[in-house]
């Protein structure tokens, strides 16, 4: 433990080492459940912990205070090992109210800890959750550790003499509640002190608050009889190098930067906010120094055409989108597909159809952005698998756009956007460049092609106002070679051909699909996107315990890897987990006649490795 730690601790109370913690703070959406969730992410990140998180908001901007439907919760999981996934079942709970209660005791494990603000649970906010009578009276709650803490009380007396509102000093309950959790869990306090300092400097009333009940939430914590023990999590041990705590929004938009620079383009984004993708605008928007432009677009047509025009200009252009939004793009991304410019396509999915569930994660866009589009429109489709992960994706799928001279569409998903965990900052002179060429005027007298070939089929990107390039674009179908609209059958068949051909020929780039654990077997489970860290987790552990179960995780989907038709065929069983009704398990189906068995889940939550575990022990021989 930190010298620092150490002057902060009771010693007269036991330290019980362990492995691993899983955290979840829960309240009404304006009890700042989120901000706590953070602050314990980076006073754990700090420490030298594993991190992985999962915030839970709710749809409602402002749902009724103490109803079910307002209920943000914030979920960390910290570790002195590797981890891939913010947490099974919760150790620890913080409920803030009777609704927050209700909605998040079913995640806690038996035996966990439940700390409830105990001021909450008045008739009223009782009646609101749907309780006929207090839980923490009574005898439903006796399988776990309850701790009654009148966290409002205490915090309203830690801030006495501050000259608050009521209002004002109810606020600082979530500081009380981090102080405690803090506490229990050895974590240092000033991390969050420098925050309180930076973030409220124009409020020092504010900020005299909010450190004193932080204060006042680890001292109770370290003088109360009800606790006799807290934790400690040793340091990870992971590779070496400066890390710095990172939402997957935060790291794509990262990543997207990088790229630009990788190519020695500007970066422009045409976007229209839509959850969870807008943070990325968010992010990038921050960045005009690094010659990122931003455009916030009146609706997503206009966003996704204001990004056409970037790249035909000869700029790294985007658009980024949820489901939603991506299927009011369908046609310009056509149009981007028949232009064969180089642009990202970036969907944050969530739950649907329609508005669906829109703070809750899902992977169910798959066939969407595989055939959301009017005629033969293939494009490459490359997912994330995890929040840092993000970084990289924006790269490789940069590096092909420009490559292949096709938009490239990125899959993320809420979990991964709102999530966090630490990333290794790399060192910028390590990353390979990606080398971009316009073309220029023809010295051989002839005409310039704008739609002539390269041996992996990509054309030109030919600068506008480029002397000797005059060329057409637009969304009619153009002619081999010249590019002038052609209503040829023969051409027709031909360009539609060459279209897909240059899209399959993505896979002589993206390298062999790789399997961790033996080459052949009984069982291979197949994963993509977000449920990446559960199916590691779980296979890990079926590894662990003798089973010949091996991992493939796919980052390309379109095309799949060269090899991913032979792995397929080495094992007796394949077993594709999805946060959908079994889309990609219908691609692998169609593509290699392999008669995969799914694991679907589509409640807004990701897997638990337990639910992959218990479907793979039943495939086992």
């Amino acid at each position: 433990m930190s010298t620092e730690f150490e002057s902060e601790t009771d010693h007269s109370k036991a330290v019980l080492k362990i492995e691993e913690a899983t955290v979840r703070f829960c309240g009404d959406s304006g009890d700042g459940m989120q901000l706590a969730g953070t602050q314990l992410t980076n006073t754990s990140a700090l420490a030298g912990n594993d991190v992985a998180t999962f915030p839970d908001f709710p749809a409602e901007i402002r749902a009724p205070r103490g109803t079910l439907a307002g209920v943000s919760g914030f979920q960390v999981h910290f570790s002195s090992t590797d981890i891939y996934t913010p947490g099974e079942t919760v150790d620890a709970l913080i409920a803030m109210n009777p609704a927050a209660l209700k909605t998040n005791i079913a995640d806690l494990k038996s035996g966990g800890v439940l700390i409830a603000n105990s001021d909450a649970f008045d008739k009223k906010s009782l009646e609101q959750a749907g309780y006929d009578d207090n839980p923490l009276d009574d005898e439903t709650l006796d399988s776990y550790q309850l701790f009654q803490v009148p966290m409002t009380d205490m915090t309203r007396r830690a801030v006495d003499g501050l000259d608050l509102s009521q209002k004002e000093a109810d606020r600082c309950r979530n500081f009380f509640a981090m102080g405690l959790a803090f506490w229990l869990y050895g974590r240092s306090l000033e991390p969050t002190r420098r925050f309180i300092d930076l973030k409220f400097k124009k409020l020092p009333a504010i900020a005299e608050a909010n450190r004193r009940a932080l204060a006042a939430g680890r001292n109770y914590g370290e003088t109360t009889d009800a606790f006799v023990s807290s934790f400690s999590v040793d340091k990870a041990k992971l590779s070496p190098g400066t890390y710095r705590n990172m939402t997957g929004n935060q790291a794509l938009a990262w990543g997207l930067m990088t790229a630009a620079k990788l190519s020695g383009k500007e970066l422009f984004l045409g976007s229209y906010p839509i959850t969870p993708a807008s943070d990325i605008l968010h992010e990038l928007s921050r960045y005009k120094n690094f010659g990122v432009r931003t455009f916030q677009a009146e609706d997503e047509i206009a966003a996704i055409c204001s990004a056409i025009g970037a790249a035909y200009s000869g700029h790294m252009a985007l658009t980024t989108s949820s489901g939603p939004g991506i299927a009011l793009k369908g046609e310009a991304m056509g149009l981007a597909v028949m232009l064969e410019l180089p642009l990202l396509v970036v969907n944050v999915q969530r739950g649907g159809p329609s508005t669906g569930l829109p703070t809750k994660t899902e992977q169910a866009d798959l066939l969407q952005v595989m055939f959301g589009r009017n005629g033969e429109c293939p494009l490459p489709v490359i997912s994330a698998r995890s929040p840092a992960d993000c970084f990289e994706v924006a790269i490789e799928a940069w590096r092909v756009a420009a490559r292949f001279m096709t938009p490239v569409m990125i899959l993320s998903d809420g979990y991964l956007a709102n999530g966090s965990e630490p990333w290794r900052i790399v060192n910028y002179q390590d990353l390979k460049p990606i080398p971009i060429t316009h073309p220029e005027a023809p010295t051989n007298g002839k005409p310039f092609l704008a739609y002539e070939r390269d041996e992996l089929l990509a054309r030109p990107w030919a600068i506008p106002g480029t002397p000797g390039l005059m060329h057409r674009v637009g969304g009619l179908e153009k002619a081999d070679g010249t590019g002038n609209v052609s209503y040829d059958p023969i051409n027709h068949q031909h360009m539609t051909d060459t279209r897909a051909q240059k899209v399959a020929n993505v896979a002589q780039v993206i390298g062999d699909q790789e399997v961790m654990g033996d080459p052949a077997g009984d069982l291979l489970v197949l994963s993509w996107g977000g449920p990446y860290g559960s199916c590691r987790t779980a296979v890990t552990r079926l590894q662990a315990e003798g089973h010949k179960v091996s991992h493939a995780h796919l980052r390309w989907l379109n095309p799949f890897p060269a090899n991913l038709g032979e792995i397929l065929r080495s094992f007796k069983k394949v077993l594709i987990p999805e946060l959908n009704m079994g889309q990609l398990s219908m691609l692998i189906r169609n593509q290699f006649l392999i008669d995969t068995i799914g694991l679907n889940k589509v409640q807004g939550k990701p897997f638990q490795v337990a639910e992959i575990i218990d479907k793979a022990e039943s495939l086992l021989p």
